[in-house]
């Protein structure tokens, strides 16, 4: 019996990449995959321009390509794992963007591992054909969630995975507001192998994703999986407290050689006092709110995404 793959794209104005990744997932499977069914599942946000128009005519002459057309903008995250969520391969590729900045023609790879007996095969992405800054951010960010996350993530892996439906069906057991999937794929476990690559930079159209939603899902991936913004608040207190007695042993030594010089007594102590509190209790309370609005989402029980339409499923 031929087995069928599934391919996820999450798009949101791709009017002039969306094309382009149709026909490079179809030559690769026609090519290098023939013996392989596929499906292509593009997982449209809402957008503005002519992605829509362009990916209805895709799919009006090509059944292998399934759209999901949402209501609104529900964000990358979502719209993304609800799409792998209705895939029905035998193996998915959770995540192919639009832009094919993570490579495709590593696909054929991908399905070889699948095939040795690997349930997830995850990419590294080991090279970045993008500027020093942000490849830096990007792998300081990485080596952050690997060193403090509860279960191991490896290191430079995104979202460019192929997993087996066995995993798929742990991950539809997850009730997860916002998932970060990187995090929910490593914490199902089986047996987990990596393919480096270059992830490349964008030939055609301007990425969506600005800087706000970058450090959205950021802080998502390390309060989903990690506990060090409440220890960095343990470590800053502990800091900020040490300062405070430090500058506070530094003023009662300066009243006592400049007595009622400089300041009448207590006002120094007071102004240790106001100072400390204050930013301490700010600064926690800014973290607390993190998990708190956390929780809050959780807890409503909203749906990943409501959909308008869906096209050939």
């Amino acid at each position: 019996m031929t087995k069928l793959i599934s391919v996820v794209t999450p798009c949101y104005n791709e009017e002039a990449s969306i094309q382009f990744c149709y026909e490079r997932v179809r030559q690769i499977f026609s090519e290098h995959l023939p013996e392989y069914h596929y499906e292509h599942i593009f997982c449209d946000n809402s957008s503005l321009d002519k992605t829509v128009s362009i990916l209805r005519h895709i799919a009006s002459t090509d059944r292998n390509i399934k759209l999901i057309l949402n209501a609104r903008n529900f964000g990358p995250m979502r719209s993304n794992f609800h799409g792998v969520l209705q895939a029905s391969g035998e193996a998915i590729f959770v995540f192919l963007p639009a832009d094919l900045q993570d490579p495709p023609e590593l696909m054929p790879e991908f399905v070889k591992k699948w095939e040795e007996g690997y349930q997830v095969v995850a990419g590294v992405r080991k090279q970045r054909e993008e500027g020093f800054l942000w490849r830096s951010v990007r792998k300081l960010y990485y080596r952050t969630v690997t060193q403090f996350a509860n279960i191991y993530i490896p290191p430079d892996v995104g979202d460019f995975q192929l997993i087996d439906k066995v995993v798929l069906e742990q991950l539809k057991q997850m009730d997860d507001y916002y998932p970060y999937m990187r995090g929910m794929i490593a914490s199902c476990g089986f047996r987990v192998t990596t393919l480096d690559y270059t992830w490349k930079a964008r030939v055609h159209g301007v990425s969506q994703n600005k800087l706000f939603h970058l450090v959205d899902q950021g802080l998502n991936g390390l309060i989903s999986f990690t506990n060090i913004p409440l220890r960095m608040c343990m470590t800053l207190g502990f800091l900020l407290s040490g300062l405070s007695i430090a500058y506070a042993l530094i003023q009662v030594f300066w009243n006592v050689i400049f007595y009622r010089i400089f300041s009448p007594p207590g006002i120094a102590t007071l102004i240790v006092a106001v100072f400390f509190f204050s930013g301490v209790q700010l600064f926690f309370i800014g973290v607390l709110g993190e998990y708190i609005g956390a929780i809050h989402s959780q807890v409503r029980k909203r749906p990943l995404v409501i959909e308008k339409e869906r096209v050939n499923f």
